[in-house]
């Protein structure tokens, strides 16, 4: 006790001292800091009631020297920090290193925030050939810190900050194909655990979608377009099909990561302009990925554009198809819609319906596709829809049917049946939007004559467990 007292006095003086300028010097601060992490870890679990622990004390101390840290001193206080972790071997439990993190972004001033998490990222940089639990113990660390960093703390470099996560991605998704940290692919000393990697890459992601979250919508929009430019398009990224690279595999892999890196950027994304949310220049590339073979990547995409088009919350309503007798029970939010919006639908719905017709389209489309189409096109026609919208997408459930009926395309029985129940639950759904009442009668009429004659044609049939 008398030992952290006596730092806290040291701490104490500079506020009116010689000592003000020299303490931050690394060579006081590497002595000052470890030996208050010291106590503070030796302290754990030894609080006693009444009266204020070592560890209590410590962290005082430590919160004060925090504090007092000017812009300048940030880099000096932090960085003996990241060495005990690393000395110490502290990364790999998180516990101790996400309390010493969060300690430091509650204690320094808000607009210092970016500086330690530029340093973070550096020492994950410079930890890259560590193993995946260290790396993944520097990534949950940042995951934390940029939780309580406030909007914007980011700092100027914001994309410096995702390229750094992405690059981490990339050199993971490496490691578990090569298995060796050496990019030579000979075998390294240290073996590459495949599910440690997997849970590095997954808390890189959630990462990405922490610090996005701090982030104002624009910034936002830039780094949705900063990702999709990482996205390896086969064919374009010749250098992803060597043998390095673990190549089919490879490219599939960081395809998958870095889409699932932008459902995590686009969750909660918010516009009232959807021409500036969703740019030709990202709206081709996505559409785009949206006619691959692979059935994840395809719903990686709709779920991106649900969380882009979704404004008001409505998406979680349509988490299953059914057929709903009155849709006022959802209590849905639609606005009417906006001259931006109009614009946008004259120049990309032409190109929506049509991914949509061919993602139905797909073979290997399973029930969690033809649900999430079902809700883009709820979304569409809640979100984006005029009368000329509303007319083309009543033609598009159609032309679904069509297909389904004609089967020009060699669909599954079960395909076939599920495109026929997207098409009824759809058309439900538009009818009681749109209220014309001999519309609505019809539609209301096919439906219980299906009910009655063909209920595998309809998705309370279809959307099933163990459809018959």
């Amino acid at each position: 006790m008398a030992g952290i007292n006596g730092l806290q006095g040291v701490v104490r003086k500079t506020v009116n001292d010689d000592l003000q300028s020299n303490i931050w010097d690394p060579q006081h601060m590497d002595k000052i800091v470890p030996s208050l992490l010291f106590n503070l870890q030796s302290g754990e679990g030894t609080e006693s009631p009444g009266q204020e622990s070592p560890a209590e004390l410590t962290e005082r101390c430590f919160r004060e020297l925090l504090g007092r840290a000017a812009y300048g001193n940030i880099k000096n206080a932090v960085t003996p920090v990241l060495m005990h972790l690393d000395n110490h071997s502290l990364w790999e439990g998180k516990t101790f290193a996400v309390r010493c993190f969060k300690i430091i972004m509650y204690s320094i001033q808000s607009q210092h925030s970016h500086l330690v998490i530029q340093q973070l990222l550096g020492h994950l940089d410079a930890n890259s050939k560590n193993s995946a639990t260290v790396r993944a113990g520097i990534v949950e660390v940042l995951l934390e810190a940029a939780a309580i960093a406030s909007s914007g703390s980011v700092g100027p470099t914001v994309l410096e900050v995702f390229n750094t996560l992405l690059r981490q991605l990339r050199l993971s998704v490496d490691y578990e194909l090569t298995g060796s940290y050496d990019a030579s692919g000979n075998i390294g000393i240290k073996i590459i655990k495949t599910h440690e990697e997997r849970q590095l890459q997954e808390a890189v992601i959630r990462t990405i979608g922490s610090f996005a979250n701090t982030l104002p919508t624009y910034q936002r929009s830039e780094v949705m377009l900063f990702i999709m430019g990482k996205i390896p398009v086969p064919g374009v990224h010749p250098a992803l099909t060597n043998a390095g690279s673990g190549g089919c595999e490879g490219t599939r892999m960081i395809q998958i990561m870095l889409l699932k890196s932008l459902v995590q950027v686009t969750t909660g994304f918010q516009t009232t302009n959807m021409l500036t949310a969703l740019p030709n220049s990202f709206l081709e590339p996505l559409l785009s990925f949206s006619l691959m073979e692979d059935p994840e990547v395809r719903l990686l995409v709709l779920t991106i554009l649900l969380s882009v088009i979704d404004r008001h919350d409505n998406t979680p309503k349509f988490s299953s198809i059914s057929i709903i007798s009155d849709i006022s029970v959802l209590k849905l939010k639609v606005d009417k819609c906006s001259r931006q919006d109009n614009l946008f639908m004259k120049k990309h719905a032409q190109q929506l319906y049509r991914h949509i017709y061919l993602a139905c389209k797909e073979q290997s489309s399973g029930p969690q596709h033809f649900e999430t189409l079902y809700t883009l096109l709820a979304l569409i026609s809640m979100e984006l829809a005029n009368e000329e919208v509303v007319v083309d997408l009543i033609r598009l459930a159609l032309a679904l049917q069509e297909l389904a009926q004609t089967n020009e395309e060699s669909l599954s029985v079960y395909n076939r049946c599920a495109v026929h129940a997207l098409s009824a639950a759809y058309l439900n759904l538009i009818c009681q939007l749109t209220t014309v009442p001999t519309f609505c009668q019809h539609i209301h009429e096919v439906i219980e004559m299906r009910q009655k004659e063909v209920p595998f044609l309809l998705p309370e049939d279809v959307f099933i467990e163990n459809p018959k």
